[in-house]
C-alpha cells in the first residue's frame, strides 16, 4: 500500500449534507485522465449521481476546473450548473450568469505563438482554452523534465501570466487567477452562501480550492496520493470518488425526500 496514501483519512460519508457547497474538479477527479484530453468520458452512472446531488443540494455544486467552461458543458452536457472554468478565469454562476476575468488579448496572442513553437519543437500537445493555453506530456512523458526547464523561462517574458504545473501538464494563465478565489466567489452568493464548502480535487491547482474551504471551516479531499497537500481527506482515484459520491447521493437524497 502507498504510505503517502496513509497519511490521511478517507472522507466520511456523512461529511456532505444538504447544507453543503459542493465543489468538484474534473480531470483526476471525477474523470480518468486521457493522453488526448477531448478523449475523456462520464463513466456510467455518474450524470445520474450529480444530478440528483445537485438537486439535492439546491444548485450549491459547482464544477471547479482546468478546462473552459464550454469543454466542461460539452462532456458533461449540464449547461445550468455552477461552474469555473479555466482555473477560475471564467465563472457560470447557478443562475447562468457569466463572468470573465480581464486579459490582455494581444499579450495572449504573443504567447500562445511562444507556445505553440515550444510545442513543435518538443512534440508535445498544446490545449487551448480561449483565455489560456497549456502544454501536455502525458503521450511524451520523457519530455517532462526538459518541458519544466523551458516552460518558465517563457512565460517569465509575458508579466501578465505565470504558470502553473500540473499532472503531466504546464498551463499559461493569466496572473492572480486560482480556483481558491473562484470558490470564493461563489460562496459569496446563493445557492452556496452560508453553507459549508467541500472541496474534492487531484491536483496542484486543487491546493489553492483547499485553502479557501479551509480557511472557512470546510472539507477538502485529495484525490491520488500526491504529498505535500492541504487537504484533510483522501481518495484513491476517480473511481473511488464515483462510489463514495454514491453513498452520499444515498443519503442526502434519503434526507430530501423525508423532508418533503
Amino acid at each position: 500500500m502507498n504510505a503517502a496514501r496513509d497519511t490521511l483519512p478517507a472522507p466520511p460519508v456523512d461529511l456532505v449534507t444538504r447544507d453543503t457547497a459542493l465543489f468538484l474538479d474534473a480531470d483526476g477527479t471525477l474523470l480518468a485522465f486521457a493522453d488526448d484530453p477531448d478523449a475523456v468520458f462520464v463513466p456510467d452512472g455518474l450524470l445520474a449521481t450529480l444530478d440528483a446531488l445537485h438537486d439535492a443540494l439546491g444548485g450549491a455544486m459547482a464544477l471547479v476546473s482546468g478546462r473552459a467552461i464550454s469543454g466542461l458543458d460539452r462532456i458533461f452536457g449540464r449547461c445550468l450548473w455552477a461552474a469555473a472554468g479555466q482555473h477560475g478565469l471564467e465563472r457560470r454562476d447557478s443562475d447562468g450568469r457569466r463572468t470573465t476575468e480581464h486579459v490582455d488579448e494581444d499579450e495572449l496572442r504573443r504567447l500562445r505563438h511562444a507556445v505553440h513553437d515550444l510545442a513543435a519543437l518538443l512534440g508535445v500537445r498544446v490545449e487551448d482554452k480561449t483565455w489560456s493555453v497549456a502544454l501536455h506530456c502525458r503521450e511524451h512523458p520523457e519530455r517532462a523534465d526538459e518541458l519544466g526547464r523551458i516552460a518558465p523561462a517563457i512565460v517569465r517574458r509575458f508579466p501578465g501570466f505565470e504558470l502553473q504545473p500540473g499532472n503531466f501538464v504546464y498551463e499559461f494563465k493569466p496572473r492572480g487567477v486560482d480556483k481558491g478565489a473562484a470558490v470564493a466567489a461563489f460562496l459569496a452568493s446563493p445557492p452556496f452562501r452560508g453553507r459549508q464548502p467541500v472541496y474534492l480535487g487531484d491536483d496542484l491547482t486543487d491546493e489553492h480550492g483547499f485553502a479557501a474551504v479551509n480557511e472557512r471551516g470546510g472539507a477538502s479531499v485529495r484525490v491520488g496520493a500526491r504529498e505535500p497537500s492541504q487537504a484533510m481527506f483522501t481518495l484513491s482515484s476517480p473511481g473511488d470518488v464515483h462510489a463514495w459520491l454514491d453513498s452520499v447521493k444515498a443519503i442526502v437524497t434519503q434526507g430530501a425526500a423525508k423532508e418533503r
